[in-house]
């Protein structure tokens, strides 16, 4: 486990300041301060930014802010990639996500939808649910209008999103739209079962066990328990029949066994499966660009699978 310098630094000092998710009192002061960090020099190095290779515009989708990205050069229709924030389904933006989303939109010439959802506590499992199918429906039906082709979708996610877009994905099996692939990036795919990862990594920065669980009881709400795919997408009674998809992990996480044990079900499935562990990543190294390097080496992982696919 060999971490790259500045990897080490940012760890140490989120060790050292970091606070357990439980003991928040105000969740939406919370979020605010968050997001004051991400705009800040020290966030914006740490987050990245967007590319000017693209440009961004934000949206409304019924009652859900969008961020859409978009190629400054590119003919009409445009494939499209569905993507979802992470932060426990509890904290996050689509902002934290801008470096990603925008590139992937340059270097594929394509649009990047990039929605907010609701969060828990405040607004318990299946809200955000509900949120991402909803809006993967309006892309669909607001094809023309966004200019993109809606037989060239693509959902992606990280972490809770990662758990939205598998969610997402095996809906859309079930009852349409057709999907042409997703990117699963560290994505918690089961909500109680302890794998060896957890244990190896539980205090891992960024991510440690204790808030890991923390997350899924503030999520689930009087939900806990439920055996629902929608909360644990590993669980569906069949993964066949979904699109093409790329898992990727980070090599020091405690989540890193439910993108392998997801990757064997789909591939037991006769799902296609591309999947890549990045050697001393983090959990969030993609929306850490400026801290985690290889950061850069699964963007071109990412920009290679949706070339391929869309």
């Amino acid at each position: 486990m060999t971490m790259a310098l500045r990897t080490k630094l940012f760890a140490r000092l989120l060790k050292a300041t970091e606070t357990g998710i439980e003991d928040v009192e105000d969740y939406p002061a919370h979020r605010a301060k968050r997001a004051k960090l991400q705009r800040s020099a020290v966030g914006r190095w740490i987050f990245g930014t967007a590319t000017k290779a693209a440009v961004a515009e934000e949206i409304e989708i019924d009652d859900l802010r969008a961020l859409v990205h978009r190629p400054r050069s590119g003919v009409s229709p445009l494939p499209c990639v569905v993507n979802f924030h992470g932060g426990g389904w509890v904290q996050g933006n689509p902002e934290q996500s801008q470096w990603l989303a925008s590139r992937v939109a340059a270097r594929n010439r394509c649009v990047v939808v990039s929605p907010t959802y609701r969060l828990g506590p405040e607004n318990p499992f299946p809200a955000a649910v509900h949120d991402a199918r909803s809006v993967l429906d309006w892309v669909v039906e607001h094809a023309d209008e966004l200019g993109v082709s809606p037989d060239r979708i693509a959902v992606m996610g990280d972490s809770a999103g990662g758990n939205l877009a598998a969610v997402t994905a095996l809906d859309a099996r079930d009852g349409g739209p057709e999907l042409r692939a997703q990117v699963l990036i560290y994505p918690g795919v089961e909500m109680y079962d302890r794998w060896p990862s957890e244990d190896e990594h539980a205090e891992a920065p960024v991510l440690s066990s204790a808030n890991m669980r923390a997350f899924t009881r503030l999520y689930l709400g009087e939900s806990f328990g439920t055996t629902d795919h929608r909360a644990s997408p590993i669980r569906a009674t069949s993964h066949a029949g979904l699109p093409k998809t790329f898992i990727l992990t980070a090599e020091i996480d405690p989540l890193k066994d439910n993108g392998s044990h997801y990757r064997d079900a789909l591939v037991e499935a006769g799902v296609p499966v591309r999947f890549a562990e990045y050697p001393g990543a983090l959990h969030g190294f993609v929306s850490l660009p400026g801290a985690v390097p290889v950061a850069q080496r699964a963007l071109d992982d990412i920009c290679d699978f949706l070339r391929e696919t869309l």
